[in-house]
């Protein structure tokens, strides 16, 4: 008898964004798969409201895709990817962003470079996408750029991302909270810290492409920088991030609060990446003080 197609559970987290949810869904049903594995789709809601469940009903009313629906009521990112992992079933965990929406081969060039390179996951690529053109300075300052690496290029933790992932299932079954709620963001890279240190190995795949979704309220000023105080506050939580780090801030973020006229006089683009780099340093200097600049449990729309 021939052995059945292994199967791939990719995973969407979803926080009310009803219209990017739908959108990644409909990609996700015209995924190439020739035939070499078969895959099903998991939708963790953490909106304890479950506005997302209508959407997840209707696809599901229109396709073939096996789809299962759970809520995290919790208001958490790294519960809400453990509570998609529960519900997952297959041999491999594909993670893509409610925000993004894959090329028609991204799973299948996820798993074909897998195999190939007979790692224990790969990552790709995530660009932006404008549904309307955005200012000048938001491109010029490519806020929203990623760097990009070969195909078989072997990461280091710092560029884990679950955006655009697939990963072995046996990786999650020695951990009972795969992803650590203590991180309100950059839980994937303590995640991907964690497998590396213990021998995992992760690839890159640059044909794998995923689309990120940047609305207008993303060029907002006051929410690039709300998120950078977010991002510092939250590394001082990474057993990486000890006395050295924080020192570092302490000299950084003058350099740039002292930047600012000069970046100010260079452009938009240049002046807010100097004031989100000085956020950032200023978010991990207010949390080494015990002072939490953002309340909120997410920084996004």
């Amino acid at each position: 008898m021939m052995n059945p197609s292994p199967q791939i559970a990719v995973c969407i987290c979803t926080y009310k964004r009803l219209a990017f949810l739908k959108r990644l869904l409909d990609e996700l049903a015209a995924q190439e798969t020739l035939g070499l594995f078969t895959f099903s789709i998991v939708v963790a809601d953490n909106d304890q409201s479950q506005s997302a469940k209508a959407v997840v009903d209707e696809f599901a009313a229109r396709s073939d895709i096996s789809i299962k629906y759970c809520v995290e009521p919790r208001q958490n990112i790294a519960l809400t990817r453990n509570k998609a992992i529960e519900n997952a079933h297959g041999e491999f965990v594909a993670f893509i962003d409610d925000d993004e929406f894959p090329t028609k081969r991204w799973l299948l060039a996820l798993f074909t470079t897998c195999n190939e390179y007979d790692v224990d996951g790969v990552l790709g690529p995530v660009k932006p996408h404008f549904d309307e053109p955005p200012p000048k300075w938001v491109v010029t300052g490519r806020f929203y750029d990623r760097p990009t690496y070969p195909t078989g290029f072997i990461i280091d933790w710092r560029k884990g991302r679950t955006g655009n992932t697939l990963l072995k299932k046996r990786l999650f079954e020695t951990e009972a909270q795969p992803f650590r709620p203590e991180f309100r963001t950059g839980e994937d890279q303590d995640f991907f810290r964690r497998m590396i240190e213990q021998g995992h190995v992760f690839a890159w795949c640059n044909e794998a492409l995923a689309y990120e979704v940047v609305p207008p309220i993303r060029w907002n000023r006051s929410f690039m920088l709300r998120r950078a105080l977010l991002r510092g506050a939250v590394s001082r939580v990474h057993p990486t991030s000890g006395a050295s780090a924080v020192l570092k801030s302490a000299i950084a973020a003058p350099i740039y609060a002292a930047a600012l006229p000069l970046a100010l006089v260079m452009g938009q683009g240049r002046f807010m990446s100097c004031l989100v780099s000085l956020c950032d340093h200023l978010g991990r200097l207010l949390a080494s003080l015990g002072i939490n600049p953002i309340s909120d449990a997410y920084v996004t729309d």
